[in-house]
This record gives structure tokens, C-alpha cells and sequence, in this order.
């Protein structure tokens, strides 16, 4: 299978956006062929046949992708979890094709960058939750969380969802830090999270100046992303594999 990275994170809104966004900016920059895919959307805005999710929309601009249809393959227009909206649209999330699509996708280009919805275990379907998605793909994960109070908890709890499964975590990016008047909390956390789960953290983003989500504007998001994110830790060889049998587990390279 091609290289690729799955990017989730420890709930709704954390910046998993910006963060496969930003990736594909500086992919692209090295002159790599960068896919992208929003497996499952809701909160889908336009025609019934023709929803558009704006996180999609604003991954394919980063990435220059084609291939909407691949891209995009399960949207609803309720902002909802994605097995309640496919209840009220009447339309199950079809993961076979989910899956078809990926693999599609994976044909045209050298590197792909999945992003989730929500955290690792929000209901596709009955039975199934992004992290089974996760585990059909193959691929390992990025974990985005926040740095301020609660981020422990809540990253910890993605971490150890994520080592049950046999997922294989890159590490964590923590998003929206303060750069000034940061909180103990924000000043803290990372390092308390990183000594707690052996996980690297991979660097941290400001709000990014310039960056519209709905504009499909970057701003300085991929030269902020390239000075403070350790993006070869992402690409590269697996610095971090969960243990076989669950558990807090350390990885051989911690930072």
C-alpha cells in the first residue's frame, strides 16, 4: 500500500482541517503528489445531490486535488453524528464504498492524507466507528488536540482508544496555542501528555493569521505549519507502535 497518514482528533472542531491542510501545503512544497480524502462529512451545505462539505472543498484547493466524487464519497446535511444523519437522510454510510474510493484515490497520487470526522470512536454505522475506518485502511494516525485545560483527559483517552485497537499513533499536534498569555495549562499540558503516553509530540499551531476556512484561504498556514511541526516524524518510518497487547506502551524514539 502507498504511504499515507489518517488524521483524527480528540473531538469536533480540534483543527483536524487545518492540520491535513497544512500537510498537504508542504507536501506539495517538496514537490510530492498529495492526496487527500474526507471520507465522511456532515453539516453539508448545498443541493441534496450535490452536497458540498466545505472541509473537503477546502482540502482539494490545498492539495490541488481532482476527483471530488473520491474525495467526498459520504455526505449529509445535518451537523450531526454521522449514523444519526444517515438515519434522518435515510441514506447509510456505505463503507465498501468509502473504501473503494480510498483506493481509488491512492492510484494518482504518492502520499495520502485522510481526514476523520469527530474523534476515533463516533458511529459510522451500526458497529463500526472511525476507528474501524481506520483499521480497513491501514493507515496510522496523527492525533490534533488543544493545549488548555481538559486536553489530558481527553488526548489520553484517544491514545489509549487508539493502542486497544492496535492503531499505530505518529504522535500529537496540539492546535490553537497561545503565543502570548498562555495559560499554565496550555504551558503544561503537552509535556504532561507526552510523559503520560510515551507518545511524540509533534509541535504545536497558533491561530494561523489570513486562514478561511469557508474562503478556501491559507494564509501563512504552510510556513507556520513547516517551522513548527516535525513533518518527517509524520511521512517517515513509524516512530511509534502501539503494543500488541493494549496498554500504556512507549515508543522507541519518545520525541
Amino acid at each position: 500500500m502507498k504511504a499515507g497518514i489518517f488524521i483524527t482528533g480528540t473531538d469536533t472542531d480540534a483543527g483536524k482541517t487545518v492540520v491535513s491542510a497544512g500537510l498537504a501545503l508542504v507536501l506539495r512544497d517538496r514537490g510530492m503528489k498529495v492526496g487527500v480524502m474526507k471520507p465522511v462529512a456532515t453539516g453539508c451545505y448545498g443541493a441534496d445531490e450535490r452536497l458540498i462539505s466545505q472541509d473537503a472543498a477546502f482540502l482539494m484547493e490545498a492539495a490541488q486535488n481532482e476527483y471530488p466524487p473520491l474525495t467526498s464519497p459520504s455526505r449529509y446535511r445535518n451537523p450531526l453524528s454521522p449514523n444519526v444523519a444517515a438515519m434522518l437522510e435515510k441514506r447509510e454510510v456505505d463503507v465498501p464504498a468509502i473504501l473503494k474510493s480510498y483506493q481509488q484515490l491512492q492510484k494518482h497520487y504518492d502520499f495520502m492524507i485522510v481526514e476523520g470526522i469527530g474523534g476515533l470512536m463516533v458511529p459510522l454505522k451500526k458497529d463500526y466507528y472511525v476507528a474501524n475506518l481506520i483499521r480497513d485502511m491501514g493507515l496510522p494516525i496523527v492525533i490534533v488536540t488543544y493545549a488548555g485545560l481538559g486536553a489530558i483527559n481527553h488526548t489520553l483517552l484517544t491514545v489509549d482508544a487508539a493502542m486497544i485497537r492496535g492503531i499505530e499513533v505518529r504522535g500529537i499536534i496540539f492546535n490553537r496555542v497561545s503565543v502570548t498569555n498562555y495559560s499554565l495549562a496550555e504551558l503544561t499540558n503537552p509535556k504532561v501528555i507526552h510523559d503520560l503516553s510515551g507518545v511524540p509530540v509533534l509541535g504545536s499551531l497558533p491561530d494561523i493569521q489570513g486562514l478561511n476556512l469557508e474562503n478556501c484561504q491559507f494564509g501563512k498556514l504552510k510556513d507556520i505549519f513547516r517551522e513548527r511541526i516535525q513533518i518527517d516524524k509524520i511521512v517517515g518510518p513509524n516512530t511509534y507502535q502501539p503494543e500488541q497487547s493494549g496498554g500504556w506502551g512507549r515508543p522507541s524514539h519518545p520525541s
